[in-house]
């Protein structure tokens, strides 16, 4: 840190060292930020080890107190869940309906992977992350290896996530006569309500899956319709906290069902099931 704050301070030109220690500074405040996550997150593992407020602030040489107030600040655990930085959002695009091929196609977002973004802000914005989102284009590429990454993309529209899906043991998307999801361990098929008596209900796929590099993970939720995908964030919206207990930062993969009001497109209902399916032994 020492050296760090030393190399700022020997940039000869006034504005670049400003802008310099601008950028450290923030890098500073992010790294408190998480930091103050992580004495949290302790604090609350070693209360429910069943260590009183006394012993723990005896061993933190800290009041009792201080206990108290330490475990209120910082963000609470499962923003690791997410990240520890600006968080990116990756939307599946597709190209502007109505137009040749020849002719100059934008392209676009649809309404409910833009109503999942801000969703997914507002939700990150209460675990003390920003967050901006990108437009995944319509060949489906898209850099998978970065952290602080969320896609929201169906496999149809992405070559790369779908490969990245074939390497999930328990849960895949399938088509026959439309698309679905299937538990490979159960051989249960899940259908979408809408696909088979036009009910408003979905099923989404919600994971942690590794980066193409090798070197991180990636959080991807998916439905078999756009709508699905909602399902997944209302889940998260309302189950965040035992999710993160259940698989902290770790792969897994598990199916999320929802149902909507088909006016609004506001989801009422989601809950999971399959069981949370550990990629990590």
């Amino acid at each position: 840190m020492h050296e760090e704050m030393q190399r700022v301070a020997q940039v000869r030109e006034p504005v670049e060292r400003a802008k310099a220690a601008s950028t450290l500074i923030g890098d500073y405040q992010g790294r408190l930020i998480e930091l103050s996550r992580v004495r949290r997150e302790a604090i609350e593992e070693a209360a429910a080890s069943g260590m009183t407020q006394s012993e723990i602030a005896t061993r933190l040489g800290v009041s009792r107190g201080r206990i108290g107030q330490l475990a209120a600040q910082g963000p609470p655990p499962e923003r690791a869940f997410f990240g520890t930085d600006l968080m990116t959002i990756s939307l599946g695009g597709k190209y502007e309906a109505g137009k040749a091929e020849d002719e100059n196609r934008s392209e676009v977002v649809v309404r409910e992977d833009l109503q999942n973004f801000d969703r997914l802000r507002k939700l990150l914005a209460t675990l003390k992350l920003d967050a901006n989102y990108e437009v995944i284009p319509p060949s489906g590429m898209v850099n998978l290896n970065r952290d602080n990454h969320v896609v929201v993309c169906g496999p149809r529209l992405s070559p790369i996530i779908a490969q990245v899906l074939e390497g999930d043991d328990y849960l895949r998307f399938e088509k026959d006569r439309a698309w679905h999801l299937v538990d490979l361990k159960t051989e249960q098929r899940f259908r979408s309500p809408l696909d088979e008596d036009g009910t408003a209900g979905d099923f989404g796929y919600l994971a942690r899956l590794p980066r193409l590099d090798g070197r991180g993970t990636f959080l991807y939720a998916a439905g078999i319709h756009a709508i699905g995908a909602n399902g997944v964030v209302h889940f998260l919206e309302n189950n965040l906290p035992e999710l993160y207990k259940e698989v902290r930062t770790r792969r897994f993969s598990t199916l999320i069902s929802c149902r909507y009001d088909p006016k609004t497109l506001e989801v009422l209902e989601s809950k999971r099931v399959t069981p949370l399916y550990r990629h990590e032994g």
